[in-house]
């Protein structure tokens, strides 16, 4: 009985502290306490300067406080003078001023609706100084207690008895370098470089030097050239034939009986050559202003620092028992079944450890792949997986679990020079081998992913290990995203990175796409898209994203011409699982079409889904996926399902993952991000400036939207009013039922769905499912009908 009258507590309270909560965070109230906590701060200051003018005559008088005929001379009365003799005299002193400069700030954050974590800073490092600053002023004049305060005055006094007046100046000394030090970070090379004046001399002298290493760094910095220089780098040779034949003519005229010749001479226009360069125009453009630079827009931009990811412990421990175990027990298994070994291997890893044996000649190796239930159960693990052969090895493996598994973390990855080093296009840390050595991949070489696994098993890690991997590695000009989450909160966090690394459709509110229909346009979007940049490198007579984008770098293709740069495009799709039951054939053509074609021009897809069957990752899907993630699953069907053969069913899961590009099978540990630190990253980015919107893609709208012209009542069917009859009574408005029941062709059961809707009985278009239907019941429909003959 004591228990159930404490559950009916606890549920009475939740209503409560939820009603408390919506109340403090309702905007009305949170504009009232702002601006409360301004005027109050404000009368905080007022009162405080008054007080230094008034406090010896006020004093007295605050004794008998509810007396009318005694009066204060604190310009904010008693209320004033005993808030002010509070903190100033019986409080810190003069440094009780930053409680209201500081409180004016936080009312203002919290009355425009700023953010109030640097306030939080601000008030602790604030409070530690008004207490310094009390104690330094109590030291210096310890018998005005005004300037120190009570609070500064008392602890002056005791620390005086222990460490005397030269060791209590020594300490608050110390105590004001550790805060200067940690606070303002001030250091003797910061010091130092307050004072550059023989850094100005050494500029001087090696100004030139200083010059050419710049252009060296950042060649796309150059000097506009003047017009003379112009003129004297073109070299224009001009050779003029002057050409000048004279013609004589010789006629003869007639006069008076003689003969008179007259010379006739006729000018030739001077012939020039025409004008040639001996330059390239793209290369003299690139000569005179450098490559073109996508980035240059946001030059600003800073890529995300390794601290905002976290440090585990990720020291693999050799537990040299348990390895000489884990080996007595496999030759043991194996002896027993008369197989011999030869040689064997340890390999420890940050989840598992393989054990590569070489067996004595004569062994067959199905024998021994043959006894994986076997070996599991002499070493009393789970998750036993038998690799024979090792490919390009010549061993057999066996994969066992370690007892005690070791984290991998996503900033160990990230920081690897393997990553950091790469050349990739889209490069992607997963995590780590069996080796500990982290497992980098190009996307654009995959150049789709597949990844699959039973709830909780890794997945939404895996997808924010892939995108935490771009975010580290390229800029927003060159890569954006286009995340589809039908569950509507894994991806959530990316929304703050929406106008630097995300695409969406015109006129759409949120770049992080949930629903079922904006779905099937974006991805006839992309299909057009797709279609767009194919017609460009077309143009641009080049093969690839990459050819077309380091020839638009190169300045040989006009922008006037509809040339730009491409960025790459990241398709992520959470669960497509629940794409492909709501939506079908809607959602499965463009994204087969999109795999099949978009590689060549850079658009990328990264599908994952929990359930792992035909009807969901269909022959067609698996075709133009050769790259496959999976994750632990339940059964061998759907291991196949993913990687056409076993060994998904047997991992023990906790980003245990087995990765597939091709034949090569490896196991990884995947790369570990929590969601606290995808919103650091996401906080970074989205506090930096940013492109006026998102990448906008171009806009689609479905074939079958359906119609709202036809209004004329004259040029109905004459099957309306039945076919109206029919849907209502079904209560489902789809063309197939009036094929059916009205035995019709598809063409005039689609005309007549149209005039329903323009009649206002069915809804609009709504992709595969049926139309809603607005009219509940016969009676109403003949309401409507009647309505509508009586107006015409």
């Amino acid at each position: 009985m004591a228990k159930k009258k404490k559950t009916v507590t606890k549920t009475e309270r939740k209503p409560l502290f939820k009603g408390v909560k919506a109340f403090f965070g309702n905007r009305q109230t949170q504009t009232i306490i702002g601006a409360f906590i301004i005027l109050f701060a404000v009368f905080l200051i007022i009162s405080f300067f008054s007080y230094f003018f008034s406090w010896q005559e006020d004093q007295s008088q605050l004794a008998d406080f509810s007396n009318k005929n005694i009066t204060v001379k604190n310009l904010l009365g008693k209320i004033g003078a005993s808030i002010s003799h509070f903190f100033i005299y019986n409080g810190f002193g003069v440094a009780s001023l930053y409680i209201p400069v500081l409180s004016f700030f936080t009312g203002v954050a919290i009355f425009l609706k700023g953010s109030l974590k640097h306030l939080k800073k601000y008030w602790g490092w604030g409070i530690l100084g008004m207490i310094w600053i009390s104690i330094t002023l109590g030291f210096f004049s310890a018998k005005n207690s005004l300037l120190a305060g009570i609070i500064g005055y008392e602890i002056n006094n005791y620390l005086l008895q222990f460490l005397g007046k030269t060791g209590l100046l020594l300490a608050l000394l110390f105590l004001l370098i550790s805060y200067l030090v940690i606070r303002f970070k001030f250091t003797p090379e910061k010091i130092k470089g307050i004072f550059p004046a023989k850094k100005i001399v050494e500029k001087s002298e090696n100004v030139d030097e200083t010059i050419i290493n710049h252009q060296e760094i950042n060649p796309s910095i150059k000097t506009v050239p003047t017009e003379k220089e112009v003129d004297e780098s073109t070299d224009f040779e001009l050779s003029v034939k002057d050409l000048k034949p004279t013609i004589e003519k010789h006629s003869t005229v007639v006069t008076s009986g003689e003969e008179t010749n007259h010379k006739v001479e006729i000018d030739v226009e001077k012939i020039v050559e025409e004008q040639h360069v001996e330059e390239n125009l793209s290369s003299k453009l690139v000569k005179d202003f450098g490559e073109f630079d996508p980035t240059l827009e946001l030059g600003n931009y800073k890529f995300p620092t390794l601290n905002l990811l976290r440090d585990y412990n990720e020291s693999i421990s050799v537990d040299q028992e348990e390895l000489e175990a884990h080996k007595n027990r496999i030759v043991e298994t194996l002896n027993n079944y008369n197989i011999g070994i030869a040689r064997i291997k340890a390999t420890v890893g940050p989840t598992v450890t393989l054990y590569e044996i070489v067996p004595d000649a004569g062994i067959r190796i199905s024998k021994i792949k043959n006894l994986e239930d076997d070996i599991a159960l002499s070493l009393s693990a789970m998750g036993i997986r038998i690799i024979a052969p090792i490919p390009g090895k010549g061993t057999i493996g066996i994969e066992v679990p370690n007892k005690k598994a070791t984290m991998v973390s996503m900033k160990s990855v990230i920081s690897s020079a393997k990553f950091q080093n790469s050349e990739m296009e889209l490069p992607i840390a997963l995590g780590k081998t069996i080796s500990n050595e982290t497992f980098v991949v190009d996307l654009a070489k995959m150049p789709h992913l597949l990844m699959a696994g039973a709830t909780g098993q890794g997945k939404s890690v895996g997808l924010n290990a892939v995108l935490t991997s771009l975010l580290y590695k390229k800029h927003p000009a060159e890569v954006k995203f286009v995340l589809v989450d039908p569950k509507k909160v894994e991806l959530t966090l990316f929304n703050h990175i929406e106008r630097h690394y995300l695409a969406k459709l015109p006129d759409t509110e949120e770049a992080i796409i949930t629903d079922t229909t904006k779905v099937i346009n974006t991805l006839n979007s992309l299909c057009i898209e797709m279609d767009a940049r194919y017609d460009l490198l077309k143009t641009a007579m080049v093969r690839n994203i990459k050819e077309y984008n380091a020839k638009f770098k190169a300045r040989k293709l006009n922008p006037e011409n509809g040339h730009k740069y491409l960025p790459y495009i990241v398709l992520v799709i959470d669960e497509f699982a629940d794409l492909i039951m709501t939506a079908g054939k809607e959602v499965e053509t463009p994204i087969a079409r999109l795999a099949q074609l978009a590689r060549a021009i850079g658009i990328h897809l990264i599908v994952a889904t929990q359930r792992p069957s035909v009807n969901v990752i269909t022959g067609i899907i698996k075709a133009n996926f050769p790259a496959r993630a999976a994750f632990r699953v339940t059964s061998k069907i759907d291991s196949r399902t993913i990687l056409d053969g076993s060994g998904a069913d047997q991992l023990i899961g906790k980003g245990d993952m087995l990765f597939s590009n091709g034949n090569d099978i490896i196991r990884l540990q995947c790369a570990f991000v929590d969601t606290p630190e995808v919103e650091k990253i996401t906080d970074f980015i989205g506090s930096q400036r940013a492109y006026p919107n998102a990448y906008l893609l171009p806009e689609y709208t479905g074939e079958e939207v359906g119609t709202s012209l036809d209004i004329d009542i004259s040029e109905r069917d004459v099957l309306f009013r039945d076919a109206a009859l029919v849907i209502v009574l079904a209560q489902q408005g789809s063309a197939s039922l009036l094929q059916r029941k009205l035995k019709l062709g598809y063409n005039r059961a689609g005309r007549l769905i149209d005039q329903l809707e323009a009649a206002g009985i069915v809804g609009q278009f709504e992709g595969s499912k049926a139309r809603q239907v607005l009219i509940p019941d016969e009676m109403s429909l003949n309401q409507l009908l009647d309505g509508e003959k009586n107006n015409s």
